[in-house]
């Protein structure tokens, strides 16, 4: 979206430090490489940067005008210069506005898994019938908010943001400058609680996506008696869950991807009881949307899993599936779950450390070997300093790593050709070089 000086001023609150030239529209960059005529640059600060430190940059390469957060950066060749007390603060405020302006119906969507999956499995179902724009891979903190907005198309007519966080505070502030029309909570788990302690401060945390949702919103929450207890919106609320004692209409099998949901066939293009359960908030939210159930349905037919997510692949004389895109206790068992009710033997999971667990980090991953003696013929192969206890507490034939390549050699010289192997793990565990090693 292009504006005016005089909306930039208004919207941020700037204090004007410089003015020669406010004419024309402009746009707003936050990456000094890449300026163009009429851009306004916007410094942003990182953890390891400072975009303040580019200014002077951005303004020789011709950046109509900046803001800035520190009164003593003047270099006099921009055509005005803008401060502003938070340089992230009034970026998004700049998205805010745009968002108001073209007011597409707004979807907020976060959850400790399935986020993602959700978001794209929205997009699919929506685009039947509606002009969509869609947060882009995890651009979900307040940057990518904000990046997302801004590059919103002007025929836009639903807008979909994925919301994640990793402490307290942090939904809430994507929900103030977004202002959602629909929000959707799609669980609560153990993600991010090294950093917050307890599973219900997470669902607390999950909850604050509604604290700026539209009065004349709806909420979209799984149904859980954590998510009940902690939710405080006072408005239109619907608790979705495959277990719900409230929800009697969902008819499926566990081996399948095929549903009936309030009367209607569904099928997936991917497995596993958690994609179904993903697809609810999809159908819901669809429903309140006006779209028949026939669009839905080839909608949903449509959704693909994105890179690393269930992405099956033939890789060294193995079917390879993998999900490795990232992993907490929740999501491994939904993913161990699948993979060992759908898929033939010889199959073999391998298993990376799960990140961000805290000092009981040791325990889930035993809880998951404890989980694993429910299931047979299986082999099991771990990687990493904590995924080795995943094998301790397990019955099965196993064998642990401390490393990829290790991990890569074993399973190309002993592990049956033919086999159907998952790869789960948190992204940091990088297992994608396993799988370009069998490629090899």
């Amino acid at each position: 979206m292009k504006f005016t000086y005089e909306e930039l001023v208004k919207v941020t609150k700037a204090q004007v430090l410089h003015c020669q030239n406010t004419s024309g529209s402009l746009n707003i960059s936050t990456d000094s490489r890449n300026i163009n005529i009429n851009d306004v640059y916007l410094p942003l600060k990182g953890e390891r940067f400072d975009g303040h430190d580019f200014i002077q940059n951005a303004v020789e390469k011709g950046a109509r005008g900046y803001f800035t957060s520190d009164k003593s950066l003047i270099f006099p060749d921009a055509k005005f210069i803008l401060y502003v007390e938070n340089t992230l603060i009034a970026y998004l405020q700049i998205a805010l506005y745009c968002r108001k302006v073209k007011n597409p119906v707004t979807i907020a969507i976060t959850g400790s898994s399935g986020k993602t999956t959700t978001k794209e499995m929205m997009a699919a179902v929506l685009s039947e019938s509606y002009n969509v724009h869609k947060s882009l891979l995890n651009h979900n903190n307040e940057i990518g908010l904000c990046q997302t907005i801004l590059s919103m198309p002007e025929e836009t007519d639903v807008l979909i943001l994925e919301m994640g966080m990793r402490g307290e505070g942090e939904i809430e502030l994507l929900s103030k400058y977004s202002e959602p029309d629909i929000a959707v909570i799609a669980n609560t788990g153990t993600a991010h609680i090294g950093r917050l302690g307890t599973v219900r401060k997470i669902a607390k945390a999950k909850c604050e996506i509604s604290k700026y949702l539209h009065e004349e919103g709806v909420l979209f929450a799984h149904d859980t008696e954590l998510i009940r207890s902690v939710n405080k919106y006072k408005g239109d609320t619907v608790y979705v869950g495959l277990n719900s004692p409230y929800l009697k209409d969902v008819k499926l099998n566990a081996d399948s991807s095929e549903f009936v949901y309030k009367n209607q066939k569904y099928r997936l293009n991917v497995e596993g009881i958690h994609n179904i359960q993903n697809s609810l908030f999809v159908i819901n939210t669809a429903i309140k949307l006006g779209i028949p159930s026939s669009k839905i349905a080839r909608g949903l037919k449509k959704y693909k899993p994105i890179e690393k997510r269930w992405e099956i692949s033939d890789v060294g004389g193995f079917k390879v599936i993998n999900d490795s895109y990232n992993s907490n206790p929740e999501s491994l068992r939904a993913a161990i779950t699948t993979f060992l009710n759908t898929q033939k033997v010889p199959r073999v999971l391998v298993l990376g450390d799960m990140g961000e667990l805290g000092k009981k980090e040791r325990i889930y991953h035993k809880e998951i070997g404890e989980f694993l003696n429910q299931f047979e013929d299986v082999e099991l192969i771990t990687v990493g300093k904590q995924a080795k206890y995943i094998a301790k507490l397990s019955k099965h034939p196993s064998k642990s790593f401390a490393n990829n390549k290790d991990a890569a050699e074993y399973i190309k010289n002993n592990v049956k050709k033919g086999s159907t192997l998952l790869f789960k793990a948190s992204r940091f565990m990088k297992f994608e070089e396993i799988i370009t090693e069998l490629s090899k």
